[in-house]
């Protein structure tokens, strides 16, 4: 594609982040709940579970100035202080190809033919030497950051919504070019903009290298459009490119109307005409190499009808400014967002009422989302559905950390179980990243193996976590009601006590709360937040 940029009419654009959010008083409802569930609740649905340290935090602030807190959060300098060992956060795109590359591409650099058998065993025995320099380690930073971010950072429900715009705009690092691109993807697209308005964050994501690479809109053209031989293997004839589909297609069935909202395929295919050109540059030497750019030559300046907008003919980039901007405040737009939030905050069937409440503040405030998360956590239905939702691997991982100890380390067993878990991070291939609801994630396999990993970790056997347990002489009662915030079930109860055995759980000197701790971790009430 080196040549077909060299001819093309180039334009860049930088995304601004949102401003920070104004802190604001709430009205919670009247609930049944009493304080401690309350308290137990509030920290399940906006932030990654109860630990000891925020549970402290809500009692020195109260529960309504806490949330408030959660929604326009300050700094956090201990957390900014914590990630500055990792040299990789901060690069741009160009920064991580050019200091992580491929050792096939160091080697190339120095003149060895990498396709012999001694290039390639060179390839291999420099991964071996240096694997702290491949381009795995920019998503192995990346995840050890979003692991300790999601265990201690005192703005918890900012990681919960970082959390939830990266999994409804995912890109996946396991496709070629991306991986080198997601550090700066979340980092520029997604996290400056959750507390800012929709349509910035569509945006962003919309221009972004990694979505551009991910969905190949950085190779759609208009139909026709011919880029000049290569002359390669003896191929000198040109190439004829076209129109690629697979972004407009998500755009519409995922980040914006939802797939039932009634458009149709020339729907689809308009909106990708729309976002012809709107590519990256991918010369290396460039300053701007890996950075949006908008190829003039290859949009289609036509007239377009997208979902009922029209797009009058010679409007270049605009085409799609415009269309991003119709879309964002589409009704259909604000119904499909705010299903999914509530979904995520409340149930994985919310009311339609809630729904339809929740979408009339998104339209009424042009996509503002501090507002629309507020109108859910002042809603009587996320009060009373306190235990309705299952935990991802990553949300029951984390919270078990915080529920037993503190994260000192994220180090790389950590991510590995939630591999075995079944939800790699940055590693969702689809682009309808991972599911948000109980059938993706019940099974009597994934049960035993969360057990597994609840053991694992209260008896010190996962490095990084710095575990608490409760006091020796503790009740499995006590116990119960500590890791899990609220008391058990008879049913947890009887399970854990006919695991010790009948001498241990009648002796409170001789119980091993590892093992009680352990188990309550696994149980059917520590699945659910």
């Amino acid at each position: 594609m080196t040549r077909f940029v060299v001819l093309l009419t180039l334009m860049s654009c930088a995304s601004t982040p949102a401003a920070p959010p104004r802190a604001q008083s709430l009205s919670l409802p009247p609930t049944a709940l009493s304080a401690n569930e309350r308290t137990t609740h509030a920290l399940n649905r906006l932030a990654f579970g109860p630990s000891s340290a925020d549970r402290q935090r809500v009692e020195t602030l109260g529960l309504e100035r806490w949330v408030a807190e959660q929604l326009a959060p300050g700094d956090d300098p201990a957390m900014a202080e914590r990630l500055s060992g990792f040299k990789t956060l901060n690069l741009t795109v160009a920064e991580s190809f050019r200091e992580y590359p491929r050792p096939q591409q160091k080697l190339k650099a120095l003149g060895v033919d990498v396709k012999t058998e001694e290039g390639k065993a060179q390839a291999k025995a420099m991964a071996k030497e240096n694997p702290d320099e491949l381009p795995r380690q920019l998503v192995i930073e990346l995840t050890q950051a979003k692991l300790l971010r999601a265990a201690n950072s005192k703005r918890q429900f900012e990681e919960v919504m970082v959390d939830f715009w990266f999994n409804h705009f995912n890109v996946s690092a396991e496709k070629n070019r991306v991986r080198w691109m997601v550090n700066a993807y979340e980092r520029e697209a997604i996290r400056p903009h959750v507390f800012g308005r929709f349509r910035d964050l569509l945006g962003a994501t919309a221009k972004h290298p990694a979505m551009l690479w991910y969905l190949d809109n950085w190779m759609s053209v208009r139909d026709g459009f011919t880029l000049p031989a290569r002359k390669k293997d003896d191929d000198d004839e040109p190439r004829v490119m076209g129109l690629n589909e697979n972004y407009a297609r998500e755009l519409l069935e995922l980040h914006t109307v939802g797939v039932n909202a009634g458009y149709t395929q020339q729907d689809v295919r308009e909106a990708a005409r729309a976002l012809t050109g709107w590519g990256v540059e991918s010369r290396p030497r460039q300053r701007d190499f890996g950075q949006f750019e908008f190829h003039a030559l290859a949009h289609d300046d036509g007239a377009k009808s997208v979902f009922g907008l029209t797009l009058p003919a010679g409007l270049g980039r605009d085409d799609g400014e415009r269309l991003l901007d119709f879309l964002a405040r589409h009704p259909a737009t604000a119904k499909h967002l705010a299903t999914k939030l509530c979904q995520r905050l409340v149930s994985d069937s919310p009311s339609p009422q809630l729904v339809d409440r929740v979408a009339a503040v998104f339209l009424a405030t042009d996509g503002d989302l501090p507002s629309t998360y507020r109108a859910i956590v002042e809603s009587p239905e996320f009060w009373s559905s306190a235990g309705s939702k299952t935990r991802t691997p990553f949300e029951f991982v984390i919270a078990s950390v915080r529920a037993v100890g503190t994260l000192d380390e994220a180090q790389r067993p950590l991510a590995a179980a939630l591999e075995v878990l079944g939800q790699p991070l940055y590693r969702c291939a689809p682009p309808t990243g991972y599911r948000d609801d109980a059938a993706a994630w019940v099974s009597a396999g994934a049960l035993v193996s969360r057990i597994n990993f609840g053991l694992r970790l209260a008896t010190g056997r996962v490095p990084g976590v710095v575990v608490q347990l409760p006091p020796q002489d503790s009740s499995v009662e006590r116990v119960a009601e500590q890791v899990l915030g609220r008391p058990a079930s008879k049913a947890t109860l009887a399970t854990v006590t006919r695991a010790l055995g009948p001498d241990e759980s009648l002796d409170e000197k001789r119980l091993d709360v590892s093992k009680v701790v352990g188990l309550l971790l696994g149980s059917p009430e520590f699945q659910k937040r």
